[in-house]
């Protein structure tokens, strides 16, 4: 089946459910120029997560890790929201999709006007003290790093789930809920190997739901896709918006 005929079958799935749920990842945001993690030229094939993404590292060494968000925060600042971005915001407003959940840090989906954005790793945008209650949240890339607290001037970090640390509470609540009354999970652009997010997709599987995955190579979450898009994102979700007439 190519790439039109997909569309029209996702289309006329969405528009059938009452409540589709969208689950994304690094993928979503390859097209808008963000470096992915794990996939082919992924971040990770070049940086050391453990010498940068860990309480330890940053402990080791804040300027080190500073300076790689900084050079992240350069490239997302420059980067603009995709039409994969675009058609699920386009979705949610017109009430094809209950929520949006994405392991993403970038911020893309709420500059493409998502508004029920459940974000399981954070933000880059926000920042939070490492001695006080302090957090805020960022314009543009700062100009020094490490940045420091307004309040008691100890460091700032970023605002972000790194390796060894649990996700937000809430955040994760509210995701296992969408998953659980999901009849259509969405999953775009993740490896799914990451825990506990890539539970996600099996929770909305073994509630009954239909799992539509769009990716460029198969993932973990592959083997209980009901339907199996092989595509870059922006590329499938030109054509579905056409299909259901957002576009």
């Amino acid at each position: 089946m190519d790439l039109i005929e997909l569309a029209k079958r996702v289309a006329e799935i969405v528009k059938s459910s009452d409540y589709v749920v969208a689950f994304t990842g690094a993928g979503v945001s390859a097209e808008s120029g963000v470096p992915t993690f794990r996939g082919r030229g992924g971040l990770w094939k070049r940086f050391k997560p453990e010498e940068l993404a860990t309480p330890e590292a940053f402990r080791r060494n804040p300027k080190l890790v500073w300076e790689w968000y900084k050079w992240r925060m350069e490239i997302i600042y420059n980067a603009k929201p995709n039409p994969a971005h675009i058609v699920l915001a386009k979705m949610e407003k017109k009430g094809l999709l209950k929520a949006l959940i994405t392991q993403n840090v970038d911020g893309l989906h709420q500059r493409a006007c998502s508004k029920n954005v459940v974000e399981l790793h954070g933000n880059i945008w926000r920042v939070k003290c490492t001695s006080c209650d302090y957090k805020g949240k960022l314009d543009k890339p700062p100009n020094v790093v490490p940045p420091k607290c307004p309040n008691c001037d100890s460091l700032l970090r970023p605002d972000v789930v790194w390796f060894g640390e649990p996700l937000p509470k809430s955040a994760w609540e509210k995701a296992v809920v969408e998953a659980s009354i999901a009849n259509v999970m969405i999953v775009v652009g993740t490896s799914g190997v990451v825990m506990p997010a890539g539970m996600l997709p099996w929770i909305t599987k073994k509630k009954g739901g239909k799992v539509i995955e769009v990716n460029i190579e198969e993932s973990a979450i592959t083997p209980i896709a009901d339907i199996f898009v092989k595509s870059r994102a922006g590329e499938f979700f030109s054509l579905l918006g056409k299909e259901l007439k957002i576009m």
